[in-house]
């Protein structure tokens, strides 16, 4: 295969047989048609003739998905490059927030709300550690992005929080910690936990939740007891990091798009 082969020459290539012997999401199969005929003509073509030599161009339209890195890399360049507008002289953080790997089936079996859980937890988690005079006493900014792969490109959904080190009181003054991260890995770990199993909860009282496949209800009923007991050593999962960023911040965060 060419360097100069594109994702969507991939899709061309290999979608079709992998349709056949996968079973492929509503979701899936839109992204990937969308993929596979962004700038071909299947939405739509604007023409552009000049008025003086009667020259014509025609542009095909993209197909707008946010899957798509065929249209809309320019869109992501153009968020991060808004972003740096927003960058403060301070330290920056990076903390992951992941979940036990024995929820991964419950999680793509419901993917709508457990794909949203992990930001609520994770934004409460933080903003709530963060006003607490005992660690900060601000309140703090943060972006969050959601991975759902791997480095092996398994399915391993997390969050990658970038977190500013500081913040402004309740008499609007800066105050921060240096470049020393202002909350102890362990609360956010015991905090995060609680919050995410609460709306996991909640989900499954109100009969919200599917079970299919792997995550069928007989296999995963195990696992839920042991999360709804909040067992310390089933959620040794957790995992967390953080570092300082500061110029390396956005051609990281761009990586993380």
């Amino acid at each position: 295969m060419s360097k100069d082969c594109t994702i969507q020459n991939v899709f061309h290539r290999f979608y079709p047989s992998f349709e056949s012997t996968h079973s492929i999401s509503p979701a899936q199969r839109k992204a990937a048609y969308h993929i596979m005929n962004c700038k071909t003509g299947a939405f739509g073509v604007n023409v552009s003739v000049c008025e003086d030599c009667g020259c014509m161009s025609v542009h095909y339209n993209s197909c707008r998905d946010r899957c798509c890195p065929m249209c809309q890399e320019f869109p992501k360049e153009k968020w991060v490059d808004a972003r740096r507008e927003d960058i403060l002289d301070a330290p920056y953080f990076h903390v992951v927030f992941t979940v036990p790997e024995e929820l991964n089936p419950i999680i793509y079996s419901n993917q709508k709300f457990l794909y949203t859980a992990p930001y609520h937890a994770a934004s409460d988690t933080l903003s709530e550690l963060a006003a607490d005079s005992k660690y900060l006493g601000t309140d703090i900014g943060y972006i969050c992005i959601l991975h759902t792969w791997g480095s092996t490109m398994n399915f391993h959904p997390h969050i990658h929080a970038i977190v500013l080190g500081g913040g402004l009181d309740v008499k609007n003054h800066w105050k921060d910690n240096g470049k020393e991260f202002f909350l102890p890995i362990k609360v956010i770990s015991k905090i995060f936990r609680g919050k995410y199993m609460a709306e996991l909860k909640q989900l499954w009282e109100n009969d919200r939740l599917e079970f299919h496949g792997s995550a069928a209800l007989e296999k995963i009923y195990p696992v839920f007891k042991l999360c709804f007991d909040f067992s310390r050593k089933y959620f040794t999962y957790f995992v967390f990091h953080e570092y300082e960023y500061n110029f390396y911040l956005f051609p990281y965060l761009r990586k993380l798009l």
